[in-house]
């Protein structure tokens, strides 16, 4: 009896367990139907069972300073392209090597001195740069513009390519301003003072990198006065900063959060040609100096009194204290017969103040004598033999002392020919002969300077112009004139007769607007 008891409640045990182990399982089998009847609701039709629509949420301000700045600052900010022309030599043929060959090449080589050689071609790039003044002065980079046969703005917001002229450049700031001529006034950039920068401000750099126009990035000012960066002149002191700075943007302002222009981008420091967080821009105070001389002289006149020296040489401790000079810029060279020379100042003399302030710097020698007017003293406090003098210097003209430092605007203008980049001859009985053209009357293209009015509307060597504005061109005198009649901003119309080869000619008409400039 008890071996059966114990056998009947085993088996009652056994009988609970598969009731609650069904039981378990029609839970969890009901569980599973629900979670997946929902996961499935989208199959449902007429929207009854599917998902709930979504909706675009309204607008939340996150923070306004960076966009407010973009507003404010971004008309003013220009595109610039320019084109350049380059001299390329020429492959020499290889001798009992077939070249391809022109049937008119021999005869204009002969007519016109052709010669194999040097060729010219075009090579464009791209910058930005800020306005400055409503009448179309605008700031940017001397090596955006510089050696350019051809430079054209476009003005945000505006589909227009503007001619611009150079007004000035500086070398040494590599800075440079560049007008345009429209007929209304244009936004411009407040320019901010640069000394008040601190090293965390938050700055947004502006400008068209790799050609993409009114970009905008941000970061902050990493450090300030950073000098004898790779190819940077003596009178370039640099505010760096971590803002994206990459090709393009060169001349583009640097911005504050007042929205002022504390800096104009100048140079990245990268391995890879793009951005990796060290940019340098020209401080604003730095460039106004600059561009106050450009717009009313066409070219910036530092002073000097004519030494030389090396900072890195200077600022040794041990040689100073062995000069008997707390602290200073050591003379190393004297130009002969400079305000220097003139005043008894030698190699080895150690420059200790300026006007009374302390040189401790190169920056601290150079600027106060560079910013003080051409013919005007300033007085040096130097040490001679462990022995403290005072003297006092004219200061002259840099250039003049320094002639091997003149700037880039000083350079002869290399502008192309007044007539639109168009070499012309008249044509001749011969020429007709020789090109099977009998009875025609006009003047043959003998060459298209790269890059100018000519090039973009699309003359090629050899087009023979008929009518200018529809007026015949019968004669080199007849082309002249009726060039001369043309204004800027004026429509212009050639009509040309253009070899289609074997025999045959075609007349296209290319048309374009003057430009304004040249």
């Amino acid at each position: 009896m008890e071996t059966r008891h114990w056998f009947d409640w085993s088996r009652q045990r056994k009988l609970g367990a598969l009731l609650l182990l069904t039981l378990t399982l029609s839970v969890g089998i009901l569980i599973g139907t629900v979670v997946m009847g929902r996961v499935g609701a989208t199959k449902g039709q007429n929207g009854d069972a599917g998902a709930a629509l979504l909706a675009v949420p309204s607008p939340v301000q996150l923070s306004s300073t960076f966009a407010l700045i973009a507003d404010k600052v971004e008309p003013a900010v220009v595109n610039i392209s320019t084109t350049q022309v380059a001299e390329r030599r020429r492959a020499p043929q290889r001798r009992g090597t077939p070249q391809p060959q022109d049937p008119f090449q021999d005869f204009f080589d002969r007519f016109f001195d052709g010669q194999d050689g040097d060729q010219q071609q075009a090579e464009r790039s791209l910058g930005s740069g800020v306005i400055v003044d409503k009448k179309g002065f605008i700031l940017t980079n001397n090596h955006v513009v510089d050696r350019a046969s051809k430079i054209q703005v476009k003005v945000n917001g505006d589909r227009t390519n503007y001619s611009a002229k150079v007004i000035g450049t500086d070398q040494l700031t590599d800075l440079a301003v560049i007008k345009i001529d429209v007929d209304r006034d244009l936004p411009t950039a407040k320019l901010g003072n640069s000394d008040s920068v601190k090293v965390g401000d938050w700055v947004l750099a502006f400008g068209s990198p790799f050609g993409l126009e009114a970009t905008v990035t941000a970061g902050i000012v990493s450090a300030k006065d950073r000098a004898n960066i790779p190819g940077s002149e003596q009178f370039q002191r640099f505010l760096q900063t971590d803002a994206a700075i990459n090709p393009g943007n060169s001349g583009g302002p640097l911005v504050n959060m007042a929205g002022e222009v504390i800096g104009i981008n100048t140079a990245i420091f990268t391995g890879s040609r793009g951005n990796e967080g060290i940019g340098f821009a020209m401080p604003s105070n730095t460039a106004v100096g600059v561009y106050n001389q450009l717009a009313q002289n066409g070219r910036v006149t530092r002073g000097s009194i004519g030494i030389s020296f090396t900072e890195r040489n200077s600022t040794n401790p041990v040689t100073l204290r062995e000069l008997g000079a707390p602290h200073g810029i050591i003379i190393e060279l004297v130009e002969a017969g400079s305000p220097a020379a003139r005043a008894g100042l030698l190699a080895g003399d150690v420059i200790t103040e300026v006007n009374g302030r302390a040189v401790r710097t190169g920056s601290d020698l150079v600027d106060p004598i560079a910013q003080t007017p051409v013919g005007q003293k300033v007085t040096l406090t130097y040490v001679r033999d462990r022995q403290k003098r005072e003297v006092t210097v004219t200061v002259e003209d840099r250039s003049k002392i320094f002639p091997r430092e003149l700037a880039a605007s000083d350079r002869p203008d290399e502008s192309g020919p007044a007539e639109f980049g168009l070499h012309v001859e008249e044509l001749t009985p011969e020429l007709n002969r020789r090109l099977g053209i009998e009875g025609k009357q006009g003047v043959i293209v003998t060459q298209v300077e790269p890059a100018s009015f000519a090039d973009d509307l699309g003359f090629l060597q050899r087009d023979i112009i008929l009518e200018v504005n529809r007026e015949p061109v019968t004669t080199l005198a007849a082309y002249r004139a009726a060039i001369g009649k043309l204004k800027p901003g004026q429509n212009v119309i050639f009509k040309v007769l253009r070899s289609g080869g074997n025999d045959r000619w075609l007349m296209p008409y290319l048309s374009g607007v003057v430009p304004k400039t040249q």
